[in-house]
């Protein structure tokens, strides 16, 4: 929320001004939720979930693989791919879309609290900016980066945990790689998927 909410202010703080210059100030919502829903939205949840539950999951992961319990749980025939890995997988799958949408809705709000509040922007002209700029296609692309974006955090933050080594500073060490790790190839793959969609979803080039 709060990240969602001053990414939308700042986007109004540095974009109003320039508009407004150009005589087209009446833009600044569409511009705004156009950046949120498809980019900064999607990118910058994944850059939070990665650093407070990609960590979360690679330190509590590699705790129970300098412990042995993993190994334990392969003696006594279990999976752990299949006990702590999966249902990672489909919790990240699952919210992190819907906080990156609820990043989005609070970072147009934002960006209106900041038109009107600061620029005396009409409320309205704003949010039929908004309404009428926003294609169903910038909402489906919006969607589907969270949902990649989850599969790789929780991917790297699981192999970090399990294959953790080196007792408690092997469980530091290897949080911190997947954190770092899992920023980068989000922020890469972002690149490629923006290309992609844009292809797939016959966006404008």
């Amino acid at each position: 929320i709060l990240t969602g909410f001053f990414t939308g202010g700042v986007l109004t703080l540095q974009t109003y001004p320039t508009l407004k210059y150009y005589g087209a100030q009446g833009t600044t919502g569409y511009l705004v939720a156009l950046s949120l829903v498809r980019e900064l939205g999607p990118v910058l949840t994944a850059l939070m979930v990665t650093g407070r539950v990609g960590s979360a999951i690679s330190a509590e992961l590699g705790s129970m693989s300098v412990s042995q319990q993993i190994d334990a749980m392969r003696a006594l025939g279990t999976d752990p791919v299949r006990k702590l890995v999966t249902p990672r997988l489909i919790a990240l799958i699952i919210t992190l879309p819907l906080l990156t949408v609820l990043a989005d809705v609070v970072g147009i709000i934002g960006g209106w609290t900041v038109a009107s509040g600061l620029y005396g922007m009409d409320s309205s002209m704003f949010f039929n900016s908004v309404r009428d700029g926003i294609t169903a296609d910038d909402i489906l692309g919006g969607v589907i980066k969270p949902l990649v974006f989850g599969l790789i955090i929780g991917t790297i933050a699981c192999h970090k945990g399990l294959t953790t080594e080196g007792g408690t500073v092997g469980v530091g060490r290897s949080t911190t790689r997947s954190v770092v790790t899992a920023s980068i190839v989000v922020i890469v793959t972002d690149f490629f998927l923006a290309r992609g969609l844009q292809y797939i979803l016959d966006m404008p080039q």
